[in-house]
């Protein structure tokens, strides 16, 4: 959920820097469906949907479907952004692969935010995690919609998200 917070972030600075919201139209970013479609999988992995799939599916579900993504995020590396994204990525999908296809998160993060994991989550809470660093250590304050824990991952995705939203509005000899 983090990165809902890089969009308007991205928007609002593309748009302070002189960029247009169409600049957004003549994006092409490769392989976009397949994204859609790992990103779709990974909702309903963590739904009520999956309510019977045995963990370790569920796990092999999440790393596949994560791999994708960063596949596409790769054949997508001539945007601005895009290679902070695939850092941020690359660094999630090591944490998931090296924890058995779940992120860990730390009890200091789950304790601001309630001290719970759901059932519907891809989140472990394991005394000794893989790439800790990497993991889920940080929270966003539980007043903020969609509050959530996150990893170094998950902001540079968001940083670059907000990087590519801002440089696609501003193209050069755009008005």
């Amino acid at each position: 959920m983090f990165i809902l917070y890089a969009i308007p972030l991205g928007l609002a600075a593309g748009w302070l820097l002189g960029g247009r919201l169409q600049g957004l139209a003549d994006v092409r970013f490769r392989f976009a469906p397949l994204a859609v479609i790992a990103l779709a999988i990974q909702v309903v992995l963590f739904s009520p949907l999956s309510d019977g799939l045995p963990t370790e599916t569920g796990r092999a579900i999440y790393v596949v479907s994560t791999a994708v993504v960063l596949a596409v995020v790769l054949a997508n590396m001539r945007l601005a952004g895009v290679p902070i994204i695939v850092v941020g990525a690359a660094a999630n999908l090591a944490a998931i692969i090296a924890n058995g296809g779940a992120m860990p998160a730390s009890p200091t993060a789950l304790a601001a935010l309630g001290g719970e994991i759901g059932p519907h989550t891809n989140s472990v809470a394991p005394a000794h995690p893989v790439l800790e660093p990497l993991t889920d250590l940080f929270a966003t304050p539980a007043w903020l919609p969609f509050a959530n824990i996150f990893s170094v991952g998950d902001v540079l995705i968001g940083a670059g998200v907000a990087v590519a939203l801002a440089a696609s509005m501003r193209k050069p000899g755009r008005p």
